[in-house]
């Protein structure tokens, strides 16, 4: 089974400092050799992978809580926007389908009172 097969993955970038951050996303198979999965571009992930490229997925729950007896894999992330993104998007849209058009949604939201960029980036990761 592969990283790209699981609903959620733990997701790690790290800081300036060196600190590692993980928190849960939906993962998809890109087609291309890569795995991804979109966010805002106001996100702290994003922020930190501009700095860092490094990245570590590990299978979990929707709460990031990762799964007794999985390995992790490491990877380099590279941020996308316009015509990446939106490839991108069509895959997570494809395999998650009312789920991700909620989040999208939501985020929509987010951005019209001024919380946010909204979904507008694709985050793209070629493993090790």
């Amino acid at each position: 089974m592969s990283i790209a097969d699981e609903k959620y993955v733990a997701f790690t970038t790290y800081r300036r400092n060196g600190e590692a951050k993980t928190l849960p996303v939906w993962i998809a198979d890109l087609g291309d050799g890569t795995v991804g999965f979109t966010t805002a571009s106001s996100s702290y992930k994003v922020k930190r992978l501009r700095n860092d490229s490094r990245v570590v997925l590990q299978p979990s729950d929707a709460k990031g809580n990762v799964r007794a007896g999985t390995e992790p894999v490491t990877g380099t992330g590279v941020v996308h926007q316009g015509a990446d993104f939106e490839r991108i998007k069509k895959i997570l849209l494809k395999k998650y389908g009312i789920q991700y058009r909620g989040i999208a949604f939501m985020g929509s939201i987010a951005k019209l009172i001024g919380k946010g960029s909204g979904t507008d980036a694709a985050i793209a990761i070629t493993l090790d």
